[in-house]
């Protein structure tokens, strides 16, 4: 089976370079990688070229048209029959492609995902985002390990599937949030099967700063509505929950102040439950305190984006939309 990779990136050379120097590092070849510059100021190319003679890569450049539609690109010019999508902020394990073609090999379907971790080398709000993003506390056990097989929907920043997925999907779809998850929902409607490969785990090191971490996952809220109405049914309650939490929290801690101290607890509950799960997780009381931000951050953000878009798009009936397009990335 021939395998390419497939990396969008945008103004992120130097993070390109990790990735790539990771893939140059794999315990068993056999792949292309084909970079994608999606309308770049800051080009990637002179760091694609620095591993010319280490990997089998090719770089195009193209007007900016987002992430989904980057990817599309790249596969029309993928050699490989089956397509591996990362994030350029993304680093490989070196044992990473042997897992994945080993699994496909073993148990072959026709797309797969896999999860994230923090690597050591991250910085304490990395790792705290990383703990935010994967814990039951915060996302309900909607992400990673804890979708069941069959059911697994694959995100991009770690994704693989067929040619022949491609071909009947026509791939990612424009939208700017939430476009992995649309096309791991048709692409199960269409019958192929998905499995999640854990051990295909890559170092995601996610957003650097609490004011980026906050818009990308208020945008996640807004895809979720975004995604419910191209995909009825597809909404369930645990997509909620964070809206729920958001609603629920600041009425709690008024009722604290107004009538009793007593409400405040489930809040302070919460709070004390995040701080030793990350402290333990991380054995860092630094990274377990930055962590209890970064998870209500992470919640309240989600929060207001699914609320904000509930109220625009079934309410009032507008069109679909993401949010800070023009400063996304400030």
């Amino acid at each position: 089976m021939d395998f390419s990779f497939i990396i969008p990136v945008f103004n992120r050379p130097a993070e390109t370079e990790e990735l790539l120097h990771s893939l140059s590092l794999q315990s068993q070849g056999g792949f292309e990688v084909v970079v994608v510059e999606d309308g770049s100021t800051l080009s990637s190319e002179p760091v694609v070229e620095k591993f010319r003679d280490r990997l089998n890569i090719s770089y195009y450049f193209k007007a900016n048209s987002g992430p989904g539609l980057s990817r599309n690109y790249g596969c029309e010019r993928a050699q490989g029959q089956y397509v591996i999508f990362l994030d350029s902020d993304c680093v490989l394990p070196p044992e990473y492609f042997k897992t994945v073609s080993g699994a496909l090999q073993t148990d072959y379907t026709d797309a797969f995902g896999g999860p994230d971790r923090a690597h050591s080398d991250f910085t304490k709000l990395q790792k705290a985002i990383n703990f935010s993003m994967t814990s039951f506390l915060t996302t309900g056990g909607i992400r990673g390990g804890n979708e069941k097989l069959g059911k697994f929907h694959p995100r991009s920043f770690n994704m693989g599937f067929s040619k022949k997925v491609f071909e009947a999907t026509g791939g990612f779809s424009s939208m700017r949030f939430g476009e992995d998850v649309d096309l791991s929902i048709r692409i199960l409607e269409m019958g192929f099967q998905t499995q999640l490969i854990k051990g295909a785990y890559v170092f995601h090191k996610r957003r650097t700063s609490l004011r980026r971490f906050f818009k990308q996952v208020y945008n996640s809220g807004v895809a979720r509505i975004n995604l419910q109405l191209r995909h009825p049914g597809t909404l369930k309650l645990v997509h909620a929950a964070p809206a729920l939490f958001t609603l629920v929290v600041p009425v709690l801690l008024v009722l604290s102040l107004t009538l009793s101290a007593w409400f405040a607890l489930p809040v302070l509950s919460h709070l004390l439950l995040l701080f030793v799960l990350a402290t333990a997780k991380n054995q860092s009381i630094g990274i377990g305190l930055l962590a209890v931000v970064t998870s209500y951050t992470q919640l309240f953000a989600y929060g207001c984006g699914f609320l904000h878009a509930f109220w625009k798009r079934m309410i009032l009936g507008r069109e679909e939309y993401s949010a800070f397009q023009k400063n996304f990335y400030k």
